[in-house]
């Protein structure tokens, strides 16, 4: 099994494995966005994407956070080999997320009124007994990541986005002719409300399943692993163990601070989602299906697209938690230091070139992805998307150095940080939205300067906890150059191809194939990629 062999597991090849798995992931889910936009509409991709993020709210609040919070507490258990105590956190764990996954499915459901238009209160119902189900979910892969082991998680992250784009589509597919008779788009409004309502009630039914798919194969897995944990908890030859009192106290006081740090650092989405759906309309006269439209195109197309880069530093913020957390549990600050260090360099090797090439090829990436779309969405979509390019950098980073001061046990200095960055977010968007005419990008530009403002108050308070110092010419320069150059290079090679092919899908494949080229080679020229260096601290782990 796989958790023979925890002790030979770097964080950076789990976190790898978790990163691969997290951008299969998300693109997975973004490829299904086409089908599903060619089937509900950007109506109905702006109702899902409104109840969805209320809906991640609640998830967030309940169980979103569960994985890492687990993850740090069973870790520091492991560190010391008290493997009974960590197996009692488990079974307590359980316990925490059915009372609580429970209390807050009751509440999305019965006062999804509160949150969302009357059009969209069916779909965020729809999320509802998801929330639920996540809870058992996350502790189960908080447990095998306490062990080092981000194979499980990956694979059901995979799983679950499978699921969700087949049922999503289905559903929706199905939904929409059951109550329409036909998948033809209606010229009158009150048809294309009930239309784009049922499609994302389908899409909902996907995001449900998937995540029912992904507890199915962990429980699986866990079974598979069972022996071998009993075996190792009967050799277990402390003898104290912990109360379930002691334990849950020790769940709550963590739990709590990684729920409120990552609902308040993921709460900029649902604030914003207001303040354009429902403040914004107040004074300016749009017609509420043109503002679904708009938000739709925005949520669902330009901000998903952006968020796929983002997904290695989720991942590699996963993996930091329970690593650090352990060196911290054995007084090992420099150890610590030296894997933040590493985890922040790797990350922006890989984010910084990712936000360069999607403001470089933006339209010919929205094009592909949503061929669907009117020329005005296209147009919209495109520069909504290079709006959000900075954000990726800076997205990145913020996600990993507040799960480092997770890891490090600053639990609270994220929820202060988040916080702060809200307001002035907030107060920007709202500012933006009501005295100029930038409409959504207002919000566009609000999400970046969220993500800036997170980065530099995370990156002091690491600072200030164990006295790391960022490298700033191998991390920042050198990469922000080599991409610079990447981007023009791939943006002329795009030009290029497409009118010596007339293929849009082929001049962007190459494009991103030979800006890749470009963006390592440069690396590797000026000194900024060093693999022998990173292979080397793998071996000295």
């Amino acid at each position: 099994m796989l958790l023979k062999n925890e002790q030979k597991n770097n964080f950076i090849k789990q976190a790898g494995i978790l990163a691969a798995a997290g951008i299969i992931s998300r693109i997975i889910g973004l490829l299904y966005r086409s089908p599903l936009h060619g089937v509900i509409g950007s109506l109905g991709l702006g109702y899902y994407q409104s109840a969805y993020n209320y809906y991640t709210i609640i998830l967030l609040i309940s169980s979103y956070s569960i994985p890492a919070a687990i993850s740090k507490v069973i870790a520091q258990k492991l560190a010391v080999k008290e493997y009974r105590n960590a197996h009692r956190i488990f079974k307590c764990a359980l316990w925490y997320v059915l009372m609580v996954g429970g209390i807050a499915s009751l509440f999305l459901y019965f006062c999804a009124g509160i949150f969302v238009a009357p059009e969209a209160i069916p779909v965020l119902r729809t999320f509802a007994p998801t929330i639920f189900v996540y809870g058992i979910l996350g502790v189960l892969r908080g447990y095998f990541q306490a062990h080092g082991s981000m194979v499980q998680t990956s694979v059901s992250q995979i799983l679950e986005q499978i699921a969700n784009a087949v049922v999503s589509i289905s559903a929706a597919y199905l939904l929409i002719y059951s109550v329409m008779g036909t998948m033809e788009m209606p010229a009158e409004e009150g048809a294309r409300v009930m239309r784009a309502t049922n499609g994302a009630i389908g899409s909902a039914l996907g995001t449900g399943a998937g995540v029912l798919i992904a507890l199915l194969f962990m429980l699986a897995v866990y079974l598979l692993n069972k022996g071998l944990m009993d075996r190792r908890i009967l050799a277990d030859e402390h003898e104290k163990e912990d109360s379930y009192g002691k334990i849950l106290k020790a769940i709550t006081s963590i739990v709590t601070p990684f729920i409120l740090s990552t609902a308040v650092y993921n709460l900029s989405g649902a604030v914003n989602n207001t303040i354009y759906t429902k403040i914004f309309p107040m004074f300016r006269e749009t017609a509420g299906v043109d503002i679904y439209s708009g938000w739709g195109v925005f949520a669902g197309q330009a901000l998903t697209i952006s968020n796929i880069p983002i997904a290695f530093a989720s991942a590699m913020a996963s993996a930091m938690i329970p690593s650090v957390a352990a060196h911290m549990a054995e007084k090992n600050v420099e150890k610590a230091k030296e894997k933040i260090g590493l985890a922040i360099k790797t990350t922006m090797l890989i984010s910084i070139p990712c936000a360069v090439g999607v403001f470089a090829l933006a339209r010919p990436i929205t094009a592909f992805l949503f061929p669907r779309n009117l020329a005005a969405e296209e147009t919209m979509a495109t520069y909504l998307l290079m709006a959000l390019a900075l954000s990726v950098v800076f997205y990145a980073l913020s996600t990993l150095s507040s799960s480092i001061l997770q890891g490090l046990g600053k639990v609270n200095a994220p929820i202060f940080n988040a916080g702060f960055a809200l307001i002035g977010q907030t107060l920007l968007a709202l500012g933006l939205l009501l005295f100029t005419n930038l409409d959504l990008y207002s919000i566009a530009i609000a999400n970046t300067v969220y993500a800036g403002i997170m980065c530099w108050l995370n990156q002091r308070s690491v600072r200030k906890a164990v006295g790391y110092r960022q490298e700033i010419k191998q991390t920042f320069v050198i990469p922000g150059i080599a991409a610079i150059c990447m981007g023009l290079i791939a943006r002329v090679a795009y030009q290029a191809l497409l009118l010596w092919s007339g293929s849009l899908v082929l001049a962007l494949i190459l494009s991103v194939l030979l800006g890749a080229l470009v963006y390592f080679a440069i690396m590797l020229l000026t000194g900024g990629l060093k693999a022998e260096a990173l292979f080397r601290k793998y071996r000295k782990k």
